[in-house]
């Protein structure tokens, strides 16, 4: 029998409830595969805690440890007692930036049983895919903080964006190449070149001369502001967008949003050339109002294991796993984020009976 062996890390707060859940399925699910596939689960107890304990939020040879897994599966990160660019910094974004982790795949899934606050979503078919870049742009780390020693109101922060060539055409061939396999053949680039005179610009003319090499796929470039409107408005006209790491963080908890909740939405952090681990989370942040209450919507978790199910070869098992969702979410068994009274462990217990 075949074991992926995983690497998981609950985090903070409510990511240990909800990585747990999502653990409780695929182990569900490989136990009733009669042998053909199964899952070898470590545990890292890295988080704000962690840094509580010994100032790290990893340890310094935590990337080592991680290094030799077939996939990382992830909880949420964050806690009052800790700045969050600290933690982000110490811990996901550490490894997201270390394994370049360029492609963030976040699908905005619009479930049977829940109410959209789109009144279009009840009438029009909705399914959406945002790729986030997810190793530079605004999310690159790069500036500083000088002119303290001045006094009072003169320190200066440069918070510098990075775009790349090669960074902005991976992203957009992988968003083409996703497009390809989608019923609609589409994809939204999302731009302010028109306020960003450099780096967006260098995106807008590598999105153009990429797109020339996939003829067979519609394509439309679009303000942020523009596509933010978009995604409320006409979003049955969207397929896959891709974005740079800022706009896509925000647009993509925004389509989820409208999708119902944020506990919803279930991403990907790849490394397509498979040269470090790719790992899996659900979107939302850990929490603390109501961690260790029992609430928590696992189904993000869970269709973020859905998205590693693909990943490590069984498309079939990921279907599976979205399909046992939505027929929880039909039954109308919810968590209070989306107006129900279920509990995490309920919800988790109904997508095994669904499987």
């Amino acid at each position: 029998m075949p074991a992926f062996r995983i690497a998981v890390i609950p985090g903070d707060g409510v990511g240990r409830e909800v990585a747990a859940a999502g653990r409780t399925v695929l182990d569900a699910l490989a136990g009733a595969s009669r042998g053909a596939f199964g899952f070898e689960w470590t545990e890292f107890d890295w988080g704000c805690d962690y840094y509580t304990r010994t100032g790290r939020m990893m340890p310094a040879d935590g990337l080592d440890e991680l290094r030799t897994f077939d996939a990382l599966y992830f909880g949420a990160v964050g806690w009052p007692s800790v700045p969050d660019h600290v933690s982000l910094w110490g811990l996901r974004l550490n490894i997201c930036q270390n394994f370049d982790q360029w492609a963030n795949v976040r699908p905005v899934r619009f479930h049977p049983g829940i109410t959209s606050p789109l009144r279009k979503a009840d009438t029009t078919p909705l399914d959406w895919v945002v790729v986030r870049e997810n190793s530079e742009g605004e999310y690159v780390g790069a500036g500083g903080r000088n002119l303290a020693g001045r006094g009072p109101g003169s320190e200066v922060a440069l918070q510098t964006a990075l775009f790349t060539e090669r960074g902005c055409e991976r992203i957009m061939r992988f968003a083409f190449d996703l497009a390809r396999t989608r019923d609609r053949k589409k994809v939204s680039s999302v731009t302010k070149s028109n306020a960003q005179q450099h780096g967006m610009v260098l995106w807008d003319e590598t999105f153009a001369r990429v797109s020339r090499d996939y003829p067979d796929v519609e394509t439309e470039s679009v303000l942020v502001d523009a596509a933010a409107a978009k995604f409320v408005l006409r979003p049955e006209d969207l397929s896959v967008v891709v974005a740079s790491n800022l706009f896509a963080d925000i647009l993509s908890d925004l389509g989820s949003a409208l999708a119902g909740s944020l506990g919803l939405a279930a991403s990907a952090n790849l490394n397509p050339d498979r040269r470090f681990p790719s790992m899996f989370e659900p979107v939302h942040g850990s929490a603390p109002d109501i961690a260790g209450q029992g609430v928590a919507n696992p189904v993000g978790a869970i269709g973020s294991a859905a998205l590693m199910l693909d990943h490590l070869g069984l498309p079939g098992e990921a279907r599976r796993v979205r399909a046992a969702i939505d027929a929880t979410t039909g039954s109308g068994l919810l968590t209070p984020d989306l107006g129900g009274k279920a509990t995490t462990e309920e919800v988790t217990a109904a997508v095994i009976d669904s499987l």
